[in-house]
């Protein structure tokens, strides 16, 4: 892969993962703009490149929460401490995306590299971020989470397996639904993404390793760290900005975005 699309690609991910607007919607079209995104593309070197940058956004989720880490850690110690409800919690919510996540990487179905069905994602769940975050409270913390709204989070995660869709939107959509301040939502929005990005980091590299493809592996590895250092960037941003603003501005990038590119497709553009 040139090294003009490897840092797309990455900077695409780094800064498009924490957010909610879909970062695997955002590759899928980097990928229909590279080379036409063919469902044997998406699913082969591409895919694996798309793991890359995923596992790069991962390691900078642990870095800025290594607090919460630690926290999660001695908690397993310490059986009704907050890190342990946490971690449980955690555990809980990912759950049902793990499941999902694996017999949709056995299957791999076509629909996850279709742009149009990005596009209407993208609209539809900007509708709904916007009104989670705008007409419900906000007062809960995530130390107050429950492993009934752990499991509902959780369930929600699943969507975020139709790109356009995304992982973070969903998940922090699910969140203020719930009564979550819009930092708290999130901070466990981006806590749950640890599982479930090592889940398809582990299948995307026994792939690459039984391909054994040094180019590859250079590659990604070049753009998981553009995408370690560009996540962490956003992270920082992303959370100083919703401590006094709220979700709006990515409501109506998603929507505009989605009908941008529904109109370029039907009329033949793309």
């Amino acid at each position: 892969m040139p090294l003009l699309h490897i840092i797309i690609l990455a900077l695409l991910q780094g800064i498009t993962e924490p957010l909610p607007i879909s970062s695997s919607g955002h590759l899928v079209l980097a990928h229909h703009f590279f080379d036409g995104a063919s469902a044997d593309a998406c699913w082969s070197g591409e895919r694996a490149m798309d793991i890359a940058v995923h596992i790069g956004t991962l390691a900078s989720v642990l870095l800025y929460y290594w607090r919460d880490l630690l926290t999660m850690l001695r908690g397993l110690l310490h059986p009704g401490s907050a890190g342990f409800v946490m971690i449980r919690n955690i555990i809980i919510g990912s759950i049902p995306v793990v499941i999902a996540g694996f017999i949709l990487h056995k299957t791999q179905p076509s629909f996850v590299c279709m742009l149009e069905i990005m596009a209407w994602m993208s609209i539809i769940f900007g509708l709904v971020l916007w009104a989670a975050d705008k007409f419900f409270p906000s007062t809960r913390t995530t130390e107050q989470i429950g492993w009934k709204h752990a499991l509902l989070v959780g369930l929600a995660q699943c969507l975020s397996l139709i790109p356009g869709v995304s992982r973070s939107g969903i998940t922090m959509t699910a969140g203020r639904f719930l009564g979550y301040t819009r930092v708290e939502a999130a901070r466990y929005s981006l806590l749950l993404s640890i599982v479930a990005i090592s889940g398809a980091g582990l299948l995307g590299a026994l792939d690459m390793a039984k391909a054994g493809d040094t180019a590859l592996n250079r590659d990604a590895l070049i753009a998981g760290t553009i995408a370690f250092v560009a996540g962490y960037a956003t992270i920082a941003l992303m959370v100083k900005w919703l401590q006094n603003f709220s979700f709006t501005p990515f409501a109506i990038y998603r929507i505009g975005l989605g009908i941008l590119l529904l109109g370029l497709i039907y009329t033949g553009v793309i």
